[in-house]
């Protein structure tokens, strides 16, 4: 293993004075005092999106793409700026913030860098987005060999800013693709490697997404696979082979220990794949810091679970929402999972959106009883299944039919709807189609040969519903270094997937 070279670092959260978890006096750091507060900020106009060529046919280093989004811009649905990192072969994925309103009541906390870790190569960029929020600039990287040499940690995925003013990000494996060697990584502000934050011997089996509710001192994490099966394609012998992940890491917080773990696999298992809740996917708590509840997403079997805490103090599970497989035709299996690979919450906790990389729908719930979720809202934007489509799906009586996809400013929508981003104050939901390379070569590999789009859907936040805004299409298969992969979005100004509560 990766880790038997390396002298291991682990560290503390910084314990800075000074620090207030708000009661909404006053905005005297980054973001908002509340996620109520953050509903009436400012609307969106720029959106920051993750671009990549890493895995394609284009020898060209992966970009941060500046996109207009403000409709009385002249260049409105336009990349106005690309930032090219310096290396090649990085796979841009996630990405998050320096500072984010977890830090709002420190005067000396600045949003202005945008973390970038890079799945594949492991290096981490901090974007400069202050000085010129329409062309960011590179700050800083951290190399991977100085978080191999202090940590053993590689292929780094999700990244949250701290109160402390520290950056934790999720690494999933060694750096030879061993999932025993995952944990979370601590960069203080400047960047510089502090070392792992769990507490040695509490790292968990898998690696993936997490959230954390200071309230209830909790971090929960959750599961994808050891990154020597999912970077070659999603393979079903892998899962028979232990390679991906089914449970829930209930961690204390900011200590770093590993309290409690939950099996997701056992109950459900879906008739299509019959591999359980695999790969346990994003994963969060309500906004309301005071709320004990949350959701993650298992992508496989197309579940919504809500995790919650019970009166004995430990943590339990329920299905909340279940899709349903599609028997079908022409596939590689007779029958098809949703596959949900994003979700999120609004800020005032009231509406659930996720996709279906694989059937092609974006769907509204509400949540307002948190353990009854109501469907209010569905929209058609790809998918496997879609009209024009080889594969077809088959009903009970064995007749086949195929979902209605509409075209936007006359282009065929590609791939399914992968990643998704909510405006703040709940009205609008941006969509990009590209989940990563190796997988979009294997299910949607039209991607690969004419690049991603961005969309952007209108929500009727009172009765709900969902509907396409037809003047806004970002097509990424038009960029002038050839396509790229469309990923994660963030505002300059924080977002209900990056910023925390306290």
């Amino acid at each position: 293993m990766a880790t038997d070279m390396v002298v291991l670092e682990h560290a503390t959260i910084s314990d800075k004075k000074g620090r207030s978890v708000g009661n909404g006096c006053c905005n005297i750091g980054p973001g908002y005092a509340t996620p109520l507060e953050a509903m009436a900020g400012p609307r969106e106009t720029l959106i920051y999106v993750t671009s990549v060529y890493s895995g394609t046919v284009i020898n060209k280093p992966d970009y941060l793409a500046t996109v207009d989004v403000d409709p009385s811009s002249p260049t409105y649905s336009k990349v106005i700026h690309r930032l090219p990192m310096p290396n090649l072969g990085d796979e841009l994925h996630h990405s998050g913030w320096n500072a984010c309103s977890s830090c709002h009541g420190d005067p000396s906390a600045n949003r202005r860098f945008l973390v970038l870790p890079s799945l594949l190569s492991g290096r981490i960029y901090a974007i400069d987005t202050q000085t010129n929020p329409r062309a960011p600039s590179l700050h800083k990287v951290v190399e991977p060999a100085d978080i191999v040499r202090k940590t053993g940690l590689a292929y780094p995925h999700t990244s949250h800013c701290l109160a402390s003013g520290d950056i934790m990000i999720s690494c999933l494996g060694d750096k030879d693709g061993n999932a025993e060697g995952n944990g979370f990584l601590l960069l203080d502000s400047e960047f510089n490697v502090k070392g792992r934050w769990e507490k040695p011997g509490h790292s968990p089996t898998f690696g993936y997404d997490f959230w954390y509710q200071p309230r209830h001192n909790t971090m929960i994490s959750s599961s994808w696979g050891a990154p020597s099966a999912f970077t070659k394609g999603f393979n079903l012998e892998h899962v028979s082979e232990g390679l991906y992940g089914r449970h829930l890491y209930v961690y204390s917080w900011p200590n770093g220990e590993l309290e409690q773990t939950l099996d997701l696999g056992n109950t459900y298992r879906p008739p299509a794949i019959g591999v359980g809740n695999l790969k346990i996917s994003c994963v969060l708590f309500l906004h309301d810091p005071s709320k004990d509840t949350g959701y993650v997403a298992c992508a496989l079997s197309s579940n919504l679970v809500r995790f919650f805490k019970t009166p004995d103090g430990s943590w339990n599970h329920e299905v909340a929402i279940s899709v349903e497989t599609v028997k079908v035709q022409n596939w590689i299996l007779p029958e098809m999972p949703g596959l949900i690979t994003d979700f999120l919450i609004s800020l005032d906790d009231r509406y659930l959106y996720f996709v279906n990389w694989l059937h092609g729908d974006v769907r509204q719930y509400n949540i307002e009883n948190p353990k009854k979720p109501i469907l209010t809202g569905q929209a058609w934007v790809g998918g496997l299944i879609q009209k024009g489509s080889p594969i077809v799906a088959e009903g009970e009586d064995g007749k086949t039919w195929q979902f209605d996809v509409p075209e936007v400013k006359g282009n065929r929508l590609r791939g399914g709807p992968q990643m998704i981003q909510l405006s703040l104050d709940g009205k609008r939901l941006y969509v990009t189609n590209s989940l990563f390379s190796t997988w979009d070569r294997q299910f949607y590999p039209e991607l690969l040969e004419k690049g991603s789009h961005m969309l952007q859907i209108d929500i009727d936040t009172d009765k709900g519903g969902l509907s396409v805004n037809p003047n806004f299409f970002v097509d990424f298969g038009s960029e002038p270094d050839g396509p790229s992969l469309a990923h994660e979005m963030r505002y300059p100004g924080g977002d209900c997937t990056s910023d925390i509560w306290v």
